[in-house]
């Protein structure tokens, strides 16, 4: 394979030239028997992808053509198993390679296997800290000249989001999911910033779901001219498993659960999300997959919350119609997004705490300045004010969900069993 990758690059030197991988590489869409690979280069140029079963990650050469905007469709995989890759550009001096960059992914299982571990987490969107009126006498080039001693700089330390990504690499999970906003402007010129470059090492290791946020809809999403905003910034750059039957909500089974995502974001106003209300495609969709998922798991993920107590509060619109299905259908958990805190609930069942209800649990802090609890509600169980992420372990009929702050401290616990 070395051999064949050494004649490919020596075939294919004319016109290619030394590039960076400036994002990615990142995983997405993963089933039983395919997987999707994305990268992103600063000047156009050709990749050379290694793959195989781990840890022969040389079984398999594809060949991405000249371009900045790279994506590997990787067929003929099989279930329930761990591949590696290695991911080469050229080398500025056009004569070889650079040293490659490494990961891996697992395909999802089949349905005799009864376990399945992944993190969620969501709300990634960060703006810029203020500057301070000290730091900004500190930053003058007047600093220290009126007897005012000037002290050296201080190199700061990681972020938040920086330990909360550190702490979610160190997990070999089976995927991730993004419970939406991954950026504060909607923009996929903020995307490296915020998302993907804090990220990179948990991306190009784990396979990655989102459930669409309002901010993908972009700050003018109750406008008819922003139709082409998701498409340009965020439709272009990711691959989850919608197609045109199924715009933005999607549904994927491994081993004994299905997850389905949903894009409620019509609730905050999206003119051209797709509708929830009883007569719309989406619910009429959610209805069917729900009525089909039979003794599996039942994890929905949706960026509006049903229940919250945060400073958005509920998507009234959103729950009002699709809460009565997922009590009707059996929904064991809903993730959520939009909020930049954590809160679970109680069983709900009719709006009241009852053993026999869904639990919701909202997850948004995983980089946006966490915000207090605006008001009570007899649902919440649990609510922190934290930057956070939660580990999810399903094995036979129990589910156990645990979550830590960028410390690696436990925020709350929960189990659930079918």
């Amino acid at each position: 394979m070395r051999i064949l990758l050494s004649f490919l690059l020596a075939f294919c030197a004319c016109g290619a030239y030394g590039a960076q991988i400036i994002r990615g590489p990142y995983i997405e869409d993963p089933t039983q028997s395919t997987m999707v690979l994305r990268w992103q280069t600063d000047v156009p140029t050709p990749a050379w992808l290694e793959y195989g079963p781990a840890p022969r990650c040389n079984q398999i050469l594809k060949i991405n053509p000249e371009g900045t905007q790279h994506k590997a469709i990787l067929y003929g995989l099989v279930p329930n198993q761990d591949f590696c890759y290695r991911l080469y550009v050229y080398n500025e001096a056009r004569d070889g390679v650079q040293a490659p960059v490494e990961g891996s992914f697992r395909t999802l299982y089949s349905a005799e296997r009864k376990e399945v571990h992944f993190l969620a987490f969501g709300n990634t969107a960060q703006t810029a800290p203020a500057v301070s009126e000290q730091a900004a006498q500190e930053q003058s080039p007047f600093a220290g000249l009126f007897g005012k001693k000037e002290e050296p700089a201080v190199p700061a330390g990681p972020s938040p989001k920086e330990l909360l990504a550190r702490q979610m690499a160190q997990k070999d999970v089976d995927f991730v999911i993004h419970t939406g906003d991954l950026t504060a402007s909607g923009l996929d010129a903020d995307a490296d910033a915020e998302f993907f470059t804090p990220y990179k090492d948990v991306l190009k290791k784990t396979p990655l779901f989102i459930a669409i946020g309002a901010n993908e809809y972009g700050p003018d999403r109750d406008n008819r001219d922003s139709k082409s905003f998701v498409r340009t910034n965020y439709s272009r750059f990711h691959d989850m498993s919608w197609s045109n039957a199924t715009p933005k909500y999607y549904s994927f089974d491994t081993a004994n659960a299905r997850f389905i995502f949903l894009d409620a974001n019509a609730a905050y106003g999206a003119v051209w999300a797709p509708n929830i209300d009883e007569k719309s495609a989406q619910y009429q969709w959610l209805r069917t997959t729900l009525a089909g998922a039979g003794e599996k798991w039942k994890i929905v993920v949706v960026n509006a919350p049903m229940y919250s107590t945060g400073q958005k509060g509920p998507a009234n619109e959103a729950a009002a119609n699709f809460v009565p299905l997922f009590e009707r259908y059996g929904v064991d958990l809903v993730l959520q997004g939009a909020e930049a805190n954590y809160e679970r609930t109680f069983p709900m069942y009719q709006d009241e705490p009852n053993p026999r209800g869904v639990t919701y649990v909202t997850l948004g802090g995983g980089g946006a300045e966490p915000t207090r609890r605006a008001g009570s509600h007899r649902s919440t169980a649990r609510f922190v004010s934290a930057y956070h992420y939660a580990d999810v372990m399903i094995s036979d009929r129990k589910l156990t969900m645990t979550v830590y702050n960028e410390q690696g401290e436990e925020l709350d616990k929960l189990e659930l069993y079918i």
